[in-house]
């Protein structure tokens, strides 16, 4: 198979790295991964089997990943600049349009570029993306109540907004990976095999982009009033057990319509828990143009 790597200059004098995979005339999708502050490294591993067939762009964001460092500075780390290393990217690529598939925090990513760029983007797939960041907030203090041995499900917390101050709270008590490690992984074994995955990735970029989100304020945004100005092809592909998605990711596809995939029995990364239902959802959002 076809594999170009290399370290692509986009906006602010800003490198990114890209892993450029498969038949350079097959469409070309770009794969948008979480974070902020993540690698594409997990999301090859996992959906690489499933996306033959397609030209395919495993894009480490800006200042995260295999991606060069980025100094600490608020003004580099914005919504606006990962969308327009995006828009950078695919035309130095020479590509007229693209697919994108985003997952957690590159589905909101995917989405904005979308709202921006609509002519550039044939369609959205989004797994488990996250939209509304004091909601994902109010799912981590409940979280982190449960932790502490508190019922968690049956505890009334008024949604802010701005999440900050609850996350404070939650993450005083408790490590922020246990809390998000309850809301994704439905069991300790889901949560063991994307650990072994994630474990090869050697080089790990430093937590500046997450940091500096926060500075921007991330945990204020509800990018749900957006939604209405989206109008491309829309796939969600959601699993019924990622309680940092489910259910309000559905007001997606309430707004912007196309379809919604409820994989059952799936946390946030339902390629490990429910293999053949995800394979058969993602299959439907590729190749179905309805």
């Amino acid at each position: 198979m076809r594999e170009e790597i290399d370290l692509i200059a986009v906006d602010d004098g800003v490198e990114v790295y890209l892993e450029d995979t498969g038949p350079l005339d097959a469409p070309a999708l770009v794969v948008l991964h979480g974070g902020p502050g993540g690698s594409s490294y997990a999301l090859r591993e996992g959906l690489e089997e499933y996306l033959e067939g397609f030209r395919v762009l495993y894009l480490d964001q800006r200042g995260g990943g295999r991606s060069p460092a980025l100094l600490q500075e608020p003004r580099l780390f914005t919504i606006d600049a990962l969308v327009s290393d995006l828009a950078h990217l695919r035309e130095h690529l020479g590509l007229d349009t693209w697919t994108l598939l985003g997952h957690g925090f590159g589905g909101l990513l995917a989405l904005d570029y979308a709202r921006r760029f609509p002519g550039s983007t044939e369609r959205l797939l989004l797994i488990n993306p996250w939209i509304n960041f004091p909601w994902l907030a109010a799912q981590l203090y409940r979280a982190s109540l449960g932790l502490r041995g508190m019922a968690d499900q049956d505890v009334e917390v008024e949604l802010p907004e701005d999440g900050t101050r609850l996350l404070q709270e939650a993450f005083a008590q408790v490590e922020p990976k246990a809390a998000f490690d309850r809301l994704m992984f439905p069991s300790s074994h889901s949560r063991m095999e994307y650990e072994w995955v994630a474990e090869g990735l050697t080089i790990v970029g430093d937590d500046t982009p997450g940091r500096m989100f926060v500075l921007n304020g991330l945990w204020r945004l509800d990018y749900t009033p957006f939604l209405l100005e989206v109008h491309t092809p829309t796939t969600v592909l959601l699993g019924s057990l990622d309680a940092t998605s489910y259910p309000e990711a559905q007001t997606i596809t309430d707004l912007v319509g196309g379809r919604l995939e409820l994989i059952e029995g799936a946390g946030h990364y339902p390629w490990i828990d429910q293999p053949h239902a995800f394979a058969e959802a993602l299959e439907n959002a590729l190749h179905n143009d309805g």
